[in-house]
């Protein structure tokens, strides 16, 4: 308050100047009348003399979240089996089994990408497509499905729990996707309810999808018909299929064209090649799996599978495949060779001049030092047999080969697979170790076929080290045979089956390799997916295929 003889500014609540003593006058603040102090509302004009109390500020609203329709695929999964299961069983052992079940759901899922919305109960609901989208997001639901199964069977064999299965369906299409909502409520609409109604009537153990799916997925997975089914909400039946392999790379690349029998009998040998390489690319150490076995026990069928599982997964892999040769000049690192022309597309016969350039691309692309990558270049080009000896010795070029491959690992998993090492040169299987002792601080995954010769050429192989396992491959039990015989030719006679398979005695090559040959010879049809004896064969092939 402003003392209107001395000017003096007072506090508000004194009645008399501090320096002048004189009465001090309250002016209002609407007409500039002055008012006694002690005044609450002016005498002129009747405004309040008080000071005014400022409003609390009102919080910033924030904008309520924004939806949007996107193109999602929704897979539900709930356990079969769980509650009869978890009467016999204690409560902690019980909430372990879910921990369990819940754990391996999130690692597959988000290896392949997708996203895990919420668990209910033993039920999981997974999304891909939100919040980022691929154009292989159903794909790659698809597979996450399959697998999925696949690992409660595998936990129901381990607990003694055999009925312990997993029912999995899955739906393409539109839904309302809340932008930048994470976990719960992020996916809604009828499309997840849908989903939900496919995995009600899904057998325990098998993956429905509905037809939106199947065609954007059937260039990789085989699936047979499940018929029409009336869901619950929905008017119409609805037309499902059930997935039961995958059959291809994505989009269907490397698809095998013509007869292929189903992968059977191999589970728990598949499952260990996929836990090593995903503990090799987690953990960031090298690890060479060496799998053996006579020839047409399926050897490369497995590497195969591997390499259609590791191809759908959301984490890019440095993939490379190389088969050691038998015969010829200059094949002593043949295998490794290929690995290095498919990384650079370099094509067999390819003028050297062109070649070359391609090589010389490609080190550029992957190694960042220009002293390295004038080091690295004419050593790969040597190897590719496109120059002259550019290096005093061998270790000089195992450790120029050796950085290449490092260099792509640090970028990302690296996958190098070596077909019939039983005819490699001495120097690759040399190579082969120097890689693993020396980058065994990489994400280096190795996988070498052979028949059990590569242990008398190499007794030593493996022997000692920590990042090696070895697989032995028997023939296939008699049960799994008659699998792979009823994917493979379904409806063919009993007796037909029985001759083929005594021929066979467990090896799936040779059982192929004689369907085939029925085929070939028009002793077998195929007639509505089921196969039958030809006019043709006049009964013979019941007496000898």
């Amino acid at each position: 308050m402003i003392c209107s003889a001395c000017g003096t500014e007072n506090r508000p609540d004194r009645r008399f100047c501090s320096q002048c003593g004189q009465a001090l006058a309250v002016v209002c603040p609407s007409c500039s009348a002055p008012n006694e102090p002690g005044d609450r509302f002016c005498g002129e004009c009747g405004t309040s003399l008080e000071s005014p109390v400022a409003p609390a500020a009102e919080p910033p609203s924030r904008p309520g979240p924004e939806a949007e329709r996107r193109l999602v695929s929704v897979l539900f999964a709930d356990l079969a089996g769980f509650t009869s299961l978890s009467q016999n069983r204690d409560a902690e052992e019980v909430r372990e089994l879910l921990s369990r079940y819940f754990d391996q759901s999130r690692q597959i899922v988000r290896r392949y990408g997708g996203v895990v919305e919420k668990f209910i109960g033993d039920a999981v609901m997974t999304v891909w497509g939100a919040p980022t989208a691929q154009e292989d997001d159903a794909e790659r639901a698809v597979r996450a499905g399959l697998d999925l199964a696949a690992s409660v069977v595998a936990m129901g064999d381990e607990l003694g729990a055999p009925e312990l299965r997993a029912r999995v369906g899955i739906l393409t299409g539109e839904a309302a996707v809340t932008l930048g909502a994470v976990g719960q409520g992020m996916v809604a609409g009828d499309l997840v309810n849908t989903a939900s109604r496919i995995q009600s009537v899904a057998e325990p153990g098998s993956v429905l999808v509905g037809d939106a799916t199947r065609r954007a997925t059937e260039a990789a997975v085989a699936y047979e018909d499940a018929g029409t089914h009336r869901l619950k909400g929905k008017d119409e039946p609805v037309r499902l299929w059930r997935a039961i392999r995958v059959v291809g790379t994505r989009k269907g690349a490397l698809r095998a064209e013509g007869l292929e029998a189903p992968f059977v009998g191999r589970d728990r040998e598949m499952r260990m090649v996929k836990e090593l390489f995903h503990a090799s690319a987690e953990e960031g150490m090298a690890h060479l799996v060496s799998v053996t076995g006579v020839a047409g026990v399926g050897k490369t069928r497995l590497s195969w599978e591997y390499e259609r599982y590791v191809d759908g997964l959301a984490e890019d892999v440095w993939w490379h495949r190389g088969r050691c040769l038998a015969y010829g000049e200059g094949v002593a690192y043949w295998g490794l060779a290929e690995m290095v022309r498919s990384r650079a597309g370099v094509v067999e016969a390819e003028e050297p001049e062109s070649a070359l350039a391609k090589i010389r691309s490609t080190v550029a692309e992957h190694i960042a030092d220009p002293e390295e990558r004038k080091w690295v270049e004419p050593r790969l080009s040597h190897l590719l047999g496109l120059e002259e000896r550019s290096a005093p010795d061998q270790s000089d070029l195992f450790s120029a080969w050796r950085l290449f491959f490092e260099r792509l690992a640090d970028r990302g998993p690296v996958a190098m697979v070596f077909e019939d090492l039983q005819w490699a040169d001495t120097a690759l299987l040399d190579f082969i170790e120097y890689l693993l002792e020396w980058s065994k601080d990489h994400p280096l995954f190795i996988l070498t076929l052979s028949r059990p010769e590569i242990n008398e050429r190499r007794p030593t192989w493996g022997a000692g080290r920590r990042n090696f396992t070895s697989l032995s491959l028997d023939p296939l039990p008699p049960e799994a045979m008659e699998e792979l015989m009823q994917g493979l030719v379904p409806g063919l006679p009993s007796e037909i089956t029985t001759r083929i398979l005594d021929r066979a005695q467990g090896i799936p090559l040779y059982a192929l390799e004689t369907v085939r040959m029925l085929l070939d010879r028009g002793l077998l049809e195929k007639v509505d997916g089921r196969y039958r004896l030809t006019a043709r064969s006049g009964g013979c092939c019941r007496t000898a295929p």
